[in-house]
């Protein structure tokens, strides 16, 4: 049952994450709420103690020192600053938080250069009437949460709760 749930959350709140953002601009802060209360109540059933607990929120603090400082240049949005401190909480502080932050930042810019091109299309795709979501065409700022999600699906193979609930299924 911990297994079944720790294979579902992740990915299915980063997914809706994703799409939320892709046509509304907006990240639900239920999404991100479900991430942290779901990881405080799994990682002691997948066989975590206090101390890795501990690393987990002290790597979910130092992504959101960081996030908070993009949002207040207004660099980053609130709602993406949001899941990825909440998803930084499923993978603490290790090489799976690097990694998570690679990808992150690797898809991230090829989705804001792909969206800059699409962009300067966008008269003709409208005018051919294709249907583009309005925050690809015409909104000033990037979905960024689809690169969240994108990242937290990269990375989700080494995080620290999906290979202890994986060592759990042994």
């Amino acid at each position: 049952m911990i297994a079944a749930a720790v294979f579902l959350i992740l990915p299915l709140c980063l997914a809706i994450a994703a799409f939320s953002d892709l046509f509304t601009m907006t990240i639900p802060n239920r999404v991100s709420l479900i991430l942290i209360v779901s990881f405080l109540v799994l990682a002691p059933f997948s066989g975590f103690g206090l101390q890795a607990i501990g690393m987990h929120l002290a790597a979910a603090a130092i992504v959101l020192a960081a996030c908070f400082a993009l949002f207040a240049f207004n660099v980053m949005g609130g709602g993406d600053a949001k899941l990825l401190t909440a998803t930084a909480l499923w993978f603490g502080l290790n090489q799976s938080l690097a990694l998570l932050m690679a990808d992150v930042a690797m898809i991230g810019g090829l989705i804001t250069l792909f969206i800059l091109l699409v962009r300067t299309q966008s008269n003709a795709i409208l005018a051919i009437g294709l249907p583009v979501p309005h925050s690809v065409l015409l909104a000033k700022k990037i979905p960024y949460g689809i690169a969240i999600a994108i990242g937290g699906f990269m990375a989700f193979p080494s995080s620290p709760i999906l290979i202890a609930a994986l060592e759990s299924l042994k």
